[in-house]
């Protein structure tokens, strides 16, 4: 990962991890997915702090982005930003600002649906290709379901409106729960934009937990992605590292 974007994350995390750690709820990993989005929401009290770096191989250009989200009060309700730091051909900056909001629908025992709304922010600059220098707005309608003991699957369908572009997204991806702190993972991510460009690539990885005495749970995860069809010939590398710890202690239950 080049230097300058893991100083930007490293910094981030610090400042968001404060003077202690307390311990987090859950010790198996659960919503730590890549390209797609699972349905489970920040449980209260509990703050996850997610950095992801593809970087195309074939090309120069590469992109980093820090995700951060939290609870609003009750699991039902979540609010996170998104932050990009990327590179093109040319030029290097900070790309468009996604602030986003997460309403937990559905939170069954075997089924999940929790739908997002984002606002788009238009700080990348439009002239060096980090932007799109309008304010736009994106829906996903993430759907995750457990398929088994050890198989767990997620669904996403969207859409990104920005002036005279609109970008559906349709994605699904199936989880090999191999064991609790262990997955292996397949990802399959389709995007079409009113312009008439397609994009289609797959995405096969795996994920790891390390869950420490403090609390903090680490998630590390390596992916390579592949394009397919109209993307054919593509090929990115994929790393993703999470942080989750509590931030509140649980409330006593009676």
């Amino acid at each position: 990962m080049p230097s300058s974007a893991l100083r930007v994350f490293a910094a981030l995390v610090v400042l968001a991890l404060g003077p202690s750690v307390r311990r987090a709820v859950s010790q198996a990993i659960a919503d730590n997915s890549f390209l797609i989005e699972e349905a489970y929401n920040q449980e209260p009290g509990v703050v996850q702090h997610i950095g992801t770096w593809m970087r195309a191989l074939r090309t120069s250009p590469w992109i980093f982005t820090f995700t951060q989200e939290w609870p609003l009060g009750a699991q039902a309700h979540q609010l996170s930003y998104s932050i990009p730091f990327q590179r093109t051909s040319r030029y290097s900056g900070f790309g468009d600002v996604a602030i986003n909001y997460r309403y937990q629908l559905i939170a069954a025992d075997r089924v999940a649906f929790a739908p997002r709304l984002s606002v788009l922010i238009p700080t990348g600059s439009e002239s060096r290709g980090l932007g799109s220098g309008n304010v736009g707005a994106q829906l996903n309608l993430p759907l995750s379901a457990k398929l088994g003991s050890s198989i767990v699957s997620h669904w996403n369908a969207g859409v990104t409106a920005i002036p005279n572009v609109t970008t559906y997204t349709l994605g699904g991806s199936v989880i090999w729960l191999a064991s609790p702190v262990f997955n292996i993972l397949c990802e399959a991510v389709w995007l079409e934009q009113n312009t008439g460009e397609r994009s289609v690539v797959l995405n096969p990885g795996v994920r790891w937990a390390h869950n420490l005495a403090s609390g903090l749970q680490i998630v590390p995860g390596l992916a390579y992605t592949i394009g397919v069809g109209p993307s054919r010939g593509e090929q990115s590398a994929f790393f993703y590292l999470s942080f989750e710890h509590r931030f509140r202690a649980e409330t006593a239950k009676n």
